[in-house]
């Protein structure tokens, strides 16, 4: 681990702070008229997804935290677990659903994931940012109903709800975005 001074934290940093992991979300450089600058700080912490508004001043130092990025691959469900394969040495890890949160409907058979690991304790995932699913149920669409939006309520393979454009029609395949969980496309 690197010690860094309270200044060179940005969002996205991973830092050592009242012995917890804390990721910096936002930062914002304050000089005020008296006193010295400092950095204004929101975290949240890794393990248990609580926030903390911090003030670090230049002269503090603080621990970088270098964390590991390995990718995985899904294999199945078991359970209230999710078995995942490191494609490099083949072993395999359990991880709770709670863990990976709503977006584990998203998990397919065989779909790259990159799990962040401190030490060998996961402490977070990242699934791909777009995933392709069919349509299972689409509504029909309503004559004359340009006046509101021109979207239409659309439920997916995986049971998630969607908006979808009317000219969407259960069975067809589409482009769908994992974080926002909204339509993108047609699946080519």
């Amino acid at each position: 681990m690197a010690k860094i001074s309270g200044n060179e934290i940005r969002p996205g940093s991973v830092i050592e702070h009242d012995g917890g992991l804390w990721v910096a979300v936002k930062a914002n450089s304050v000089k005020p008229g008296k006193g010295g600058a400092y950095n204004q700080v929101e975290l949240k912490n890794l393990l248990n997804g609580t926030k903390l508004n911090e003030r670090f001043r230049s002269a503090e130092t603080v621990e970088q935290v270098d964390l590991e990025y390995k990718d995985f691959s899904y294999l199945y469900e078991e359970g209230d677990a999710l078995v995942f394969m490191d494609t490099e040495s083949y072993e395999q890890l359990e991880l709770q659903k709670e863990f990976v949160g709503d977006r584990a409907a998203f998990l397919q058979d065989g779909m790259m994931v990159t799990v962040r690991l401190y030490g060998e304790k996961p402490i977070g995932i990242s699934l791909p940012d777009q995933v392709v699913l069919s349509i299972a149920e689409a509504d029909p669409v309503v004559k004359g109903q340009t006046a509101a939006s021109s979207y239409k309520p659309a439920i997916l393979e995986n049971g998630i709800r969607v908006l979808v454009p009317p000219f969407i029609e259960a069975g067809e395949r589409i482009l769908v975005d994992t974080n926002e969980i909204t339509y993108l496309r047609r699946a080519d």
